[in-house]
């Protein structure tokens, strides 16, 4: 099977200068992302996110709680390209 879709690039950086209690999510790419939520999975407790629409350059900072125990989980971001796609990233602490 050939596909000629080509990849798509994650359209967010993650700034750790803050960490380990917060993380800036930033939209790096050329186009706005919807329904951007964010959620911790593991132990510990991220503040919940969610955003209905992060334009390029904007960003969204992410207040983790217990972060001893967030170490040892994962945080996975989900949004919206323009044409309703879903997508899904995850990162580590």
């Amino acid at each position: 099977m050939t596909s000629t879709t080509l990849a798509y690039t994650v359209p967010f950086t993650l700034d750790r200068s803050r960490a380990p209690r917060v993380y800036r999510l930033v939209n790096d790419s050329a186009e706005a992302v919807t329904g951007v939520r964010v959620t911790l999975v593991g132990s510990g407790l991220l503040v919940p996110v969610a955003t209905t629409r992060l334009e390029p350059g904007d960003f969204v900072d992410l207040c983790v709680l217990g972060v001893e125990l967030a170490r040892n989980g994962i945080a996975v971001v989900r949004w919206f390209r323009p044409g309703g796609d879903e997508y899904l990233w995850r990162f580590s602490f």
